[in-house]
């Protein structure tokens, strides 16, 4: 698959990845805090937000769900309680000074607050301090005291079950938005999940389809040892809550930036108004960009002895598929179907039109971005088992060794199911995204050195008994670089291996 050179697909820093580093001095004062101060903070926190939450049962009793009542002054006192209640809460976790910067819009002039980058759990302090509506999961309604606390501040909520909820939830928000006001701002994280800030993903456009004004809001949190930052991959909730309860200070950073106001055209396209946005975002964070997203992590953090090496063109690959609806039916037995008709054609050389038609698609900028990615000679034509082989990588990453199965019924003799080198180095080469893999220390391995086929029995017992044999076996030219050699993996583990 030819690698993408794009800057937006670059990975600078995998955003869904967190590592902790402590230096002996703050190991120390970690553990003495564990001992003294955090006991006594973790004990204020529970019991200011016990103490909310009767605040909020009491000041959303008899609420409409749908129309906005006039704010009686035992609700108005009720909401300036909470809002001080919380602010003490968050004082007592050591959030002593939050620096806010800018002006904070009326909702008339903008009823949806984007917010980013969404790195924590305590990014609902500008929440909690604004007593802006959220978009939550319905689940979180049945959170005992938590829940009630979400209640009270009519957030819209999305449900898993319902699979027409997400068409739901942007007709809620853009109805709340339209109403001049009337209903509370919404405060949106449009990333859609945690990252480590190092850089913005692709914003959902759920917060823009109603192409109303927006105002961009800025987290930041200055703090020397980054004990907030909760992703993915690294350290867990409760981690988290430990070691920032047990730091003497915690700094945090809110910045209102200037309203910005949709053109026609990105009334029209909310996926261009949601870019611009972010690229306003990025440049006062003075962050980059990467057009990975909250459906990419799975891809990005794939472990296992055949993880990708290099992400950029199979993320680029898994956004155009996804462009295309082609992964909501790739399930295992779908897979299956389109690999047996793969091995049909043996190799033949398929071009954009031949393509659209194996896959039952129109011919459109999208697909011919696909038919591009696989067309290694420029002739026009492509191998249709390159495609199967990256769909199933995609779609089942952290299923390599099904993918593997699977490559090996297209390529495999019938007779006797083994695999030629050359055709093995093209399943590699997809599967961990590299470029010019060689295989001969890997054949050299076996008793017979002369070996130049191989079973999938074979290397899968292979594999099994030497799972760093990517590193050990086999050479390539990684797409980074002008070099051989070997580099880490875009999940941020290294793949050096020892001299």
């Amino acid at each position: 698959m030819k690698q993408s050179d794009s800057d937006a697909f670059r990975v600078h820093k995998n955003p869904f990845t967190h590592q902790l580093k402590f230096t002996k001095t703050e190991a120390l004062k970690i553990g003495l805090m564990s001992l003294t101060v955090f006991p006594v903070r973790l004990l204020l926190v529970a019991f200011f937000l016990l103490l909310a939450w009767p605040f909020a049962f009491v000041g959303a009793l008899g609420r409409s769900d749908f129309v906005v009542e006039p704010q009686s002054w035992w609700r108005r006192f009720t909401d300036v309680c909470l809002r001080v209640i919380m602010r003490t809460m968050w004082f007592c976790g050591g959030f002593h000074w939050i620096k806010v910067k800018g002006q904070m819009a009326a909702p008339s002039e903008a009823p949806i607050l984007t917010v980013a980058p969404h790195s924590s759990y305590f990014d609902a302090i500008p929440v909690s301090l604004t007593m802006c509506s959220i978009v939550g999961k319905l689940e979180s309604r049945d959170i005992p005291v938590w829940g009630t606390l979400i209640t009270y501040i009519r957030p819209v909520f999305v449900s898993r079950s319902d699979q027409d909820s997400r068409r739901k939830t942007v007709e809620e928000i853009k109805r709340r938005a339209e109403t001049g006001g009337k209903w509370p701002q919404i405060m949106i994280f449009p990333e859609g999940t945690c990252t480590n800030r190092s850089s913005l993903i692709l914003f959902k456009a759920g917060a823009f389809i109603p192409g109303l004004p927006v105002q961009p809001v800025l987290l930041r949190y200055p703090n020397k040892l980054d004990s907030i930052t909760w992703t993915w991959n690294g350290p867990g909730a409760f981690t988290v809550l430990w070691l920032t309860l047990c730091q003497v200070h915690n700094p945090m950073e809110i910045e209102y930036l200037p309203i910005y106001t949709p053109s026609d055209e990105e009334k029209e396209n909310p996926a261009l108004f949601a870019n611009n946005v972010r690229k306003v975002m990025a440049k006062a964070l003075d962050v980059p960009l990467t057009d990975l997203s909250f459906d990419d992590y799975e891809i990005s953090l794939a472990k296992g002895p055949l993880r990708p090496y290099n992400c950029h063109s199979l993320l680029k690959f898994n956004r155009l598929v996804s462009r295309l609806g082609l992964k909501s039916g790739s399930k295992q037995s779908a897979l299956e179907e389109v690999a047996k008709r793969a091995r049909k054609l043996q190799g033949e050389g398929l071009s954009v039109e031949d393509l659209a038609q194996f896959l039952s698609l129109p011919v459109t900028d999208t697909l011919t971005e696909v038919h591009s990615l696989f067309n290694l000679n420029g002739d026009g034509k492509i191998d249709i088992r390159r495609y199967v082989i990256a769909l199933s990588t995609v779609c089942r990453p952290s299923k390599s060794m099904e993918t593997l199965k699977l490559a090996f019924k297209m390529y495999e003799n019938e007779e006797n199911g083994e695999v030629l080198g050359e055709d093995l180095a093209t399943i590699f080469e997809v599967m961990l995204g590299v470029e010019e893999i060689e295989l001969s220390a890997f054949f050299l391995s076996f008793e017979d050195s002369s070996k130049e086929k191989i079973t999938y029995d074979e290397l899968r017992s292979f594999i099994e008994s030497q799972p760093s044999f990517v590193d050990n076996f086999t050479y390539f030219k990684h797409p980074q670089s002008l070099f051989w050699g070997r580099r880490s993996s875009c999940n941020g583990q290294n793949r050096d291996k020892e001299d």
